[in-house]
């Protein structure tokens, strides 16, 4: 029988992170030529902990913050966003008090990926005086770039 690794094991598994590296070759015509910081899931759970109440971050955000930090040209949304997620239900998990729910997917985007969906994080962040708007099938945080955080 196999145990399921716990969020907070899995957060742990990546000894190898943060690094900096050449941006791949398929990302350059977007990117151009410089450097891709991938960062720690340790670094995006801090970034994620210190958005004060009342203040909001987006995933890009957070990974522009990582790029600064590491002297490369951008930094990787798609890890950072994978971390955010693992963060969540890692809190969750352990009762952490890591306010996931005030990182926000790019635009503004709530996240149905984080625990509870949708609603959950809605709730909480309506309790904390945001107003989320329906557009289509999704969720944003009207004026969210007004309230953003140090992490953008």
């Amino acid at each position: 029988m196999s145990m399921k690794k716990s969020w907070r094991d899995r957060l742990a598994s990546y000894p190898h992170l943060p690094n900096v590296k050449e941006i791949p070759p398929p990302m350059r015509k977007r990117h151009g030529e410089g450097t891709i910081a991938t960062p720690s899931p340790r670094e995006v759970e801090e970034a994620m902990r210190g958005i004060p109440e009342g203040r909001l971050a987006t995933v890009l955000g957070i990974g522009e913050d990582i790029a600064v930090r590491h002297r490369a040209t951008i930094g990787c949304t798609v890890t950072t966003a994978i971390f955010a997620h693992m963060v969540a239900h890692a809190t969750e998990e352990t009762q952490d008090r890591t306010p996931y729910w005030r990182t926000l997917k790019i635009g503004g985007e709530l996240n149905p990926k984080y625990p509870g969906g949708i609603e959950a994080q809605m709730a909480r962040l309506e309790a904390e005086g945001h107003t989320v708007v329906q557009r289509g099938k999704r969720y944003f945080v009207e004026d969210f770039a007004k309230k953003l955080s140090g992490t953008r």
